[in-house]
Formats: structure tokens, C-alpha cells, sequence
């Protein structure tokens, strides 16, 4: 069992932060894996904790920095801001449709169609080229903040993804990549670690020491992961665009719809 922790850790590190969806991969993984239930559900909701800390860990200076200032500087106290606003539009409809998505939408037929979907209108998005207003982190308008907060309540759809509905919603608002994309990393602390710690609240007495292993083995993974996920990518976004994530996500809800009509198993 450690190695299928091991496996959806990793998958969980590289997929939280790029736009493909990590809640998709984690339930097609999952299902492949034949880990379901309660307490594989409670573990894919855990191990969202080490891919968040490898975010922190990877911007903890500028975190560090932000924090400091927010009471005596306009710029660090207008980013606090605007992700507390981008924070509120997810955090309000997760609350009351939560139920209902587990239990309906978490499928990987319902997944497999949000990641086709989600291609597409990535490389719509793409070929429109929205035109860029907004090139710096900090100077994000409190509008364009919440946009991404709207946009982000897309992504309690699984497989929409929640990293491709900000950045993408980032850049149709008239962000450019790099900053849509750090905004998205930012939005991400508050967002999942409310989700995150929410759930385990519900769930934790389900849980019992047996666990333990699995679930230290999937956050250290995931954090490993994430931190070289978000390194490589911030890297990737300077000089390309995001058309190859696109059809990746294409190719793989083409091929998990394929499964699905040839297969009672999905």
C-alpha cells in the first residue's frame, strides 16, 4: 500500500499547481489503482496539505515579506486583499454544493468531460491572445482579483481544474502568464487549506494509526513533487504558453472516455 501512496503523491505534487486538473488525475488514479472509499478520499484531501506547503516553502520569502508589511505598505496590504477577495466566491459556493459535487460529479466519465472541455477553452483562450493590462503581482486590480475568484468557482467541477480557471481566468481579465500564474499559486495557500482542513475535520475519526504511514508517505511525496512541479513551470511559462497542457488534457479525457465505452468498469 505504501507504493500506491507513494504513486498518488506524486500525482497529486505535479498536477495541484499546472492546469490539468489534480482532483481529475487523483480520481482516475485512484480508480486504476482500485484505492476508493472513505479513507482513500480522506487521503487525497490530506495530502493537499504537503503540495500547499511546497508553494509556501517555494515563496516563503516573499510570503514572509507580505506579511510583514501588510499593515505599512499599500502594495503588500492590496495583494492580502485581493486574495481575501478572490478567496470568498469558491469558499461560499464549496460550502453549499459541496454534498452535492462528491456526489455526483466525482466520476471519471464527469472528469474526463471537464478535461476536454477545459482544453478547448484553454485553446480558445489562447488564440484570442487577451490583450495584457496587468504585468506585476502587486498591482493587481481588486476587480481583476475578484474575476479569478469567480472564475475559480468553476473548479469545484472536477477536472476543470482549479489552476487552469484562475490562470486562464487571470489572462482573459488582462493578466499576463507570470502573474496570472503566481496569483494562482497564492490564491491556491488559502483556497486548499481551508478546503483541506475542513474536510479532515469531518473526516478524521474515521481515520486510525494504521493510516499514519500511508498518509506521511503521500505528503512527503507530494510535497517533492509540487516543489518541482512549481519550479519548472514558473520556468516553462517565460517562454511558452500553455496549448501543450491543453492537449494533454484532451488526449487524456479522450482516452478515459475510450475506457469508459469499452469497459462496465468505469
Amino acid at each position: 500500500m505504501i507504493w500506491i501512496a507513494l504513486v498518488l503523491g506524486i500525482v497529486e505534487g505535479l498536477t495541484e499547481f499546472l492546469p490539468v486538473s489534480s482532483t481529475g488525475h487523483l480520481i482516475i488514479a485512484g480508480h486504476v489503482l482500485g484505492y476508493t472509499g472513505d479513507t482513500a478520499a480522506t487521503f487525497e484531501i490530506f495530502i493537499q496539505l504537503g503540495a500547499i506547503l511546497a508553494v509556501v516553502w517555494e515563496y516563503r520569502a516573499r510570503l514572509t515579506s507580505v506579511a510583514m508589511n501588510a499593515f505599512t505598505d499599500k502594495a503588500s496590504r492590496g495583494l492580502v486583499a485581493n486574495l481575501a477577495i478572490a478567496f470568498v466566491p469558491a469558499a461560499a459556493a464549496g460550502f453549499l454544493l459541496h454534498k452535492a459535487i462528491q456526489t455526483y460529479l466525482f466520476s471519471p466519465i464527469t472528469v474526463a468531460g471537464a478535461l476536454v472541455a477545459g482544453g478547448v477553452a484553454m485553446l480558445v483562450i489562447e488564440k484570442t491572445r487577451p490583450r495584457v493590462v496587468v504585468t506585476d503581482l502587486m498591482s493587481v486590480p481588486w476587480k481583476g482579483a475578484f474575476g479569478i475568484g469567480l472564475a475559480q468557482v468553476m473548479s469545484l467541477f472536477p477536472g476543470v481544474s482549479r489552476a487552469a480557471a484562475t490562470i486562464m481566468g487571470g489572462m482573459l481579465l488582462g493578466l499576463d502568464r507570470k502573474t496570472s500564474t503566481e496569483f494562482s499559486f497564492f490564491l491556491a495557500i488559502p483556497t486548499l487549506l481551508a478546503a483541506t482542513l475542513y474536510q479532515l475535520a469531518k473526516s478524521w475519526h474515521m481515520l486510525t494509526t494504521d493510516d499514519l504511514g500511508l498518509f506521511a508517505a503521500g505528503f512527503l511525496a507530494a510535497f517533492v513533487s509540487a516543489l518541482a512541479a512549481v519550479r519548472l513551470f514558473v520556468r516553462y511559462i517565460s517562454g511558452h504558453d500553455f496549448r501543450p497542457f491543453a492537449w494533454y488534457r484532451i488526449a487524456l479525457g479522450a482516452v478515459v472516455l475510450a475506457l469508459a465505452a469499452l469497459s462496465k468498469s468505469f
